[in-house]
């Protein structure tokens, strides 16, 4: 069975949302200067790369990363492939692809593109989840929503409803997930976010593979 990295490279180059931490990796400790092993010294924000929302990254007093279930985190995935054209997932758009009785979905994008850059570039006009299509989400009963960039929200909303939407009833949102080998289809998703108790929880940078297709 095929597996799929699907996590994005963390380095200096890798794009981070604006208003977030950048990224800096340094070397700390070099056999090459004659310490005895080398280690590096690493610092980004919590949502860098391929990473994992918990409630708290919106709502006060929500559930924090650290205590989000391992069944919603890994299992059954549909991967669902949006039209080049749209840059916006809106409900209609999931009436002939979604599956029934899918727990978790993940939108495969013109986004996943963007990864072929090496620039670092951000992409302020990514293709972002309406929150007509995350209520939908919701009704539908998925617990865990997927997307191939830095954020399931518009660009500069101004109230960030689909992230509330979304996180208000216990969704988890794995955001910057690589899907440019992927193809639409059922897959089994395993994603680890690292289990971060310090800070207010409201995510962490995540290893996430796809096993499959079915």
């Amino acid at each position: 069975m095929r597996i799929y990295d699907v996590s994005v490279p963390i380095s200096a180059r890798t794009p981070t949302y604006p208003g977030d931490p950048g990224i800096e990796i340094q070397q700390w400790l070099s056999l090459a200067n004659g310490d005895a092993a080398n280690v590096s010294a690493i610092y980004f924000g919590a949502h860098t790369g391929t990473h994992v929302d918990a409630p708290a990254h919106f709502i006060g007093g929500a559930a924090k990363l650290d205590s989000l279930d391992l069944q919603t985190l890994i299992g059954k995935a549909q991967v669902i492939e949006i039209p080049s054209d749209l840059f916006s997932i809106e409900a209609g758009d999931l009436n002939d692809s979604l599956a029934a009785g899918a727990e978790r979905i993940l939108f495969k994008t013109r986004n996943s593109e963007f990864w072929n850059e090496a620039n670092g570039q951000f992409h302020s006009d990514y293709t972002y989840i309406s929150p007509a299509a995350a209520q939908k989400l919701i009704d539908e009963g998925v617990r865990l929503v997927g997307i191939d960039y830095l954020s399931v929200e518009r660009f500069e909303s101004e109230d960030f409803a689909t992230h509330q939407i979304l996180l208000s009833n216990g969704v988890v949102i794995i955001e910057g997930l690589d899907l440019r080998a992927v193809p639409a289809g059922s897959y089994e998703l395993i994603c680890l976010p690292l289990k971060i108790t310090g800070g207010s929880g409201d995510g962490a940078p995540a290893r996430v593979v796809l096993r499959g297709p079915d």
